[in-house]
Parts: structure tokens; sequence; C-alpha cells
């Protein structure tokens, strides 16, 4: 299919960023940071509970809207929306303060963290239900618990526990997308985490494609169809932060009659129309490909 056609049709439920990261004000992005090597993140409760604390604060401080965590002994999972344009800069300073504090107890020096965090931007609201499914049953793919609530170290109790918590946590978005009342929208929640428990993805970390595999497979399974689950229309979560996709495809059709990227303004237009396609998870060779260039001729407009 071309590339145009996908942007404009939402063909994608996320894109996938190692480096580059994007940081509009209200994207929301499924953030994940692990561990250096085979070393631990975190080694007893008071280390859990001090990254809680960290997050806790940053979500304040920074104007973060958190969805969903999970903190698992050598990675974490982060589900969140920032309200400025300041997303970068808090995940740098929140792993960083916890690095030096985790360095500090243990008496131990070099990086703590495996390189940058991962950041996977969610652009529709069934992408974001499977990503915050995924999230809770991390430590029960991992054996760590029988059942996502049987972890501590989550926000699945916010989910699954009809008793109201006073959390920075804001369960109710997600939720929200399934119905207006809570119970029953805790209800459904807790369905469709039986049956992604039942379904083989492969590891977020390891897989790109792990979640849009949990969102298919669930799809197909659901008798009345995905969209059953979610509470009024889809809305395009990435239009929301002010990215227009219809906009930038027409930008890409008139490149393409003009006789491909070549006839840009200047080579920063050049690298913007590869970035923007390359944030919604284009390789570069498709890339290539459409716009009539070769690889190497993209490589050295990025440069």
């Amino acid at each position: 299919m071309d590339i145009a056609e996908i942007l404009t049709q939402g063909k994608q439920g996320r894109y996938f960023r190692a480096t580059r990261k994007l940081k509009y004000p209200e994207l929301v992005s499924h953030i994940t940071q692990r561990a250096a090597g085979l070393e631990p993140l975190f080694v007893e409760d008071n280390d859990y509970l001090w990254m809680l604390g960290l997050l806790k604060d940053w979500t304040a401080k920074a104007s973060l809207d958190l969805y969903a965590f999970c903190l698992m002994p050598n990675h974490i999972h982060l589900l969140m929306r920032p309200q400025k344009d300041n997303l970068y800069g808090a995940m740098r300073d929140l792993f960083s303060q916890y690095a030096r504090y985790f360095n500090r107890k243990y008496e131990r020096k070099g990086h703590l963290f495996g390189g940058p965090y991962r950041q996977s931007v969610v652009l529709n609201e069934t992408y974001l239900l499977a990503a915050s499914l995924y999230i809770h049953l991390n430590p029960v793919r991992a054996g760590l618990a029988k059942q996502p609530l049987r972890y501590r170290w989550s926000s699945s109790r916010l989910y699954l526990e009809t008793t109201e918590r006073k959390s920075f946590v804001n369960s109710a978005f997600t939720l929200g997308l399934i119905a207006e009342d809570l119970q029953a929208a805790q209800r459904t929640y807790k369905t469709l985490l039986q049956q992604a428990a039942g379904i083989e993805t492969g590891e977020v970390l390891e897989e790109e494609k792990a979640i849009q595999r949990l969102l298919d497979k669930l799809q197909d399974s659901l008798p009345e169809g995905w969209k059953k689950v979610i509470r009024g229309p889809l809305n395009n979560l990435l239009g929301r932060a002010g990215i227009d996709d219809e906009e930038l495809a027409r930008a890409l059709e008139a490149l393409k009659r003009k006789g491909g990227i070549a006839t840009a303004e200047s080579r920063q237009a050049k690298k913007y129309v590869i970035d923007q396609l390359i944030a919604r998870g284009f390789k570069r060779y498709e890339i290539a490909e459409w716009l009539g260039v070769s690889v190497k001729t993209l490589y050295n407009y990025l440069n």
C-alpha cells in the first residue's frame, strides 16, 4: 500500500523510536527502559519505592499524565502523555536521578541503563488499550506472578480493584475508553486481560511488533469485534498533538509529482519529510523506494 494512503487511512497503531525522540505535547508514548547487560534495576523493595517516588514527583513537576506502569527487576514500562514539550528532558532526568541513587546505594560505577529510553508513540485508542494490557501482563509472562493483581510493582490494582485509590496514575483515562461506569469498565478490562494472557506475543524489548501482535490476535478473538470494546469513535491521537497526517500526505504526493525529494526547497525540508515518515514506523528502504532515491541518498539527507 502507498505510504500516503497508510498515513491518511490511519493504518498504523504506533510508531517506534529508538533514537530521535518525539516530544510533542499530547503524544501518548509507551516508554521502555532496561538495565545494562544482566544488571538489575531493583534489588529490594525500597528500590521500587524510590522509583515510584520519583515517578510521582516527575509526573507532577513535568505535567505528565501517567496511564500505566510496570517496574520489572531489570526493565521498566511507562504509558504516558506529556502536556508540555518536555518528554525527553523529563525522562532523561528521571532515569539519571534513579541511576545516581542506585549507584550510590550499592557503591557501583558505570551506566545503570543500557542506553537511552525507547519510545513507541501511540496513534489510536485501540493500541493504547493493548499497550496497557501488555504492560500489566508483563510480570505474568515473566513468571513473577500468576495474575497481574499479584504483582505489587505495577498499576494493575487501579484497573482491577473496585476500591477507589488516590494515585498519581490516571487509570480513569484508559478505562474511560471502555465504559463511562468505572466498575463496568473494570470488568471488561479484566476479561481482556484474561484473553490476552493466552496470546503469545513475544517481548516488546526484543520485538517491535509484540503489542501490535497482541492487538491483532485480540481483535480476531473478540466475537463482536475490537471496536465494540472502545466507547465512541476512534480518534487519531497523533492529530491531537497537532501533527496532521493528511497535510503530510499531500506534501509527499506533491514532492512525488515534482520529481521526488530532490525538489524540496532545502536540505532541512528534505530531512523533515524523511524524519516524519520514519517517525510513523516506515523502514528507510520503503521510503527510498517510494520517493525514488537510493537508501544511500536517504541517509545523506539525514546526516
